[in-house]
């Protein structure tokens, strides 16, 4: 942003990347996959790099709401500063926080997921979709609780998915009734064994439930649109020593390799 700024120039989106998509190297993939779809469409964006901090989700799920105050305040503070309008994030967490706890603190954005904005370059025209590499291939696709239940976005994945030529399979609790993952609330930063102790009751992991309903579907891949939620499906599926049958990508990653982006 800051040497758009300096030329005089504006982007048509700011692209957040995000803590995991900036620092986690299976992340890092997802960022750069985002990244050459927009690149394919010709979208001017920029990013903020060392001006973007944390959006203060893990702070405030956590209940540490002081620290989230000074993270969201730090960031709107450089938005503004920018006279950002419109955002697109690779994270859930990021778009609920910006979407919809920014505001009451003087961020007011118009704040997208990725998938919302690919679904959007697809119904334009802009973007033309070809199954490639995954045509007829398995595909379940795992709501994130965040974009899910917290945002009513349930289609927009779905809808880019189809697009593939593939065969889209739906677990038996799904969309509304998705089962979180296992990350979210700021667990991702949990230790599951301190879980089992402070709840003897716990005989299974989230993570392992829920790939286990994905795995007992049998697909080629787990489709997710969440950083978190891949972190916690993959070491599901690696748990079940599946991880050479079945693969865990990011919508954003199926339609980049797809159209071999």
């Amino acid at each position: 942003m800051a040497e758009m700024l300096a030329k005089g120039e504006s982007p048509e989106i700011l692209f957040w990347v995000g803590c995991s998509g900036s620092f986690d190297d299976r992340a890092k993939k997802i960022t750069k996959a985002i990244v050459r779809i927009l690149n394919h469409v010709n979208i001017k964006f920029a990013i903020l790099g060392m001006e973007e901090g944390c959006s203060g989700d893990p702070a405030k799920r956590a209940g540490n709401e002081f620290l989230f105050q000074m993270q969201a305040m730090q960031n709107i503070q450089v938005m503004n500063g920018y006279a950002v309008k419109k955002i697109v994030t690779g994270c859930p967490h990021c778009f609920n926080t910006l979407k919809n706890e920014y505001p009451a603190l003087g961020g007011n954005y118009e704040v997208v997921h990725h998938t919302q904005l690919v679904q959007q370059l697809i119904d334009e025209g802009k973007l033309k979709v070809e199954g490639g590499v995954f045509t007829g291939k398995k595909i379940v696709f795992h709501d994130p609780c965040y974009l899910g239940r917290a945002n009513n976005v349930y289609e927009a994945p779905r809808e880019i998915i189809r697009k593939l030529d593939v065969e889209l399979l739906e677990m038996k609790r799904s969309k509304a009734k998705g089962l979180c993952c296992g990350a979210g609330g700021a667990q991702m930063f949990k230790e599951s064994e301190k879980a089992y102790v402070e709840s003897p009751q716990g005989n299974k992991e989230v993570n392992n439930e829920r790939a286990q309903e994905a795995l007992d579907l049998q697909p080629d891949i787990i489709a997710v649109a969440c950083p978190f939620c891949n972190t916690m499906m993959t070491d599901g599926v690696k748990h079940f020593n599946k991880e050479e049958k079945t693969k865990v990508l990011d919508v954003a990653e199926l339609i980049a390799n797809a159209n071999d982006l």
